[in-house]
């Protein structure tokens, strides 16, 4: 069973999301003292709509730089999983850009070690931590799955789609489906950059969600999917999700 929610950038938006009745809001958590302010508020909507809340954590602060990702990004990450739990956080999102194509094997080193931090910090917490693709194939997160056991994924079907002429979830998919507990979903028309990120709700693309959706299924998956469209649009991607799974 795919247990649909929505993507949620603001207090505004969880109130949109909310409203529409979806099981949880993936919702941003990126500065420790903003969530810190707004926990009360957090908290009370979350009891009001009687939904979950997964975290989407903030993007590195420089991908290229691990000295940096040490002092300033890895401290963050580990307070932002410590407000996690406050909320009642089980799951969590966050990038490491790990293609070799881009970053340096010296870097990507250094990364499988901070994460293996990270995912020790989320597991005393209760956090289940998950890397998300960006230009990255199957192979280039090799490294961080056979040295972290309980890393496990998020599957974003629209990055997947860029700098490559064959969507990258299939190959994920069939190499890496164990490790695969979250599924963010959108669509776009390819491109080289991400600038060509556009988030388009299903079916305004040339993501082959059908087919990918379908694969998930017939290899069991049974978890969240967050939709990444605007608001407006996420009734529409819903209706193509459960339209692929018939």
């Amino acid at each position: 069973m795919f247990i649909i929610g929505g993507r949620a950038h603001s207090i505004e938006q969880i109130h949109e999301v909310g409203k529409l009745g979806y099981h949880f809001a993936e919702i941003s958590l990126y500065m420790p003292d903003d969530v810190e302010r707004d926990l009360d508020e957090l908290l009370k909507l979350k009891a009001l709509y009687g939904m979950d809340y997964l975290a989407h954590y903030p993007n590195e602060d420089d991908a290229f730089d691990a000295k940096i990702l040490e002092e300033r990004f890895v401290p963050r990450m580990k307070k932002l999983i410590g407000l996690s739990q406050a909320l009642g956080i089980t799951k969590g999102t966050f990038h490491f850009w790990m293609d070799d194509r881009y970053v340096s094997h010296e870097t990507i080193a250094r990364k499988v070690d901070l994460a293996g931090e990270m995912v020790g910090t989320a597991r005393t917490s209760g956090v289940t931590l998950c890397i998300e693709n960006l230009s990255e194939r199957y192979y280039h997160f090799t490294p961080m799955f056979e040295r972290i056991p309980d890393l496990r994924m998020t599957l974003d079907i629209g990055h997947a789609q860029l700098l490559s002429k064959v969507n990258t979830s299939f190959g994920f998919i069939e190499n890496y489906f164990s490790r695969i507990e979250h599924v963010h979903i959108h669509d776009n028309r390819g491109g080289k950059s991400p600038k060509d990120d556009f988030h388009l709700p299903l079916g305004e693309g040339t993501v082959d969600y059908p087919r990918i959706l379908s694969l998930l299924q017939k290899k069991g998956y049974q978890s969240t999917v967050s939709m990444e469209v605007k608001i407006p649009d996420m009734a529409k991607t819903r209706d193509a999700i459960l339209h692929s799974l018939a």
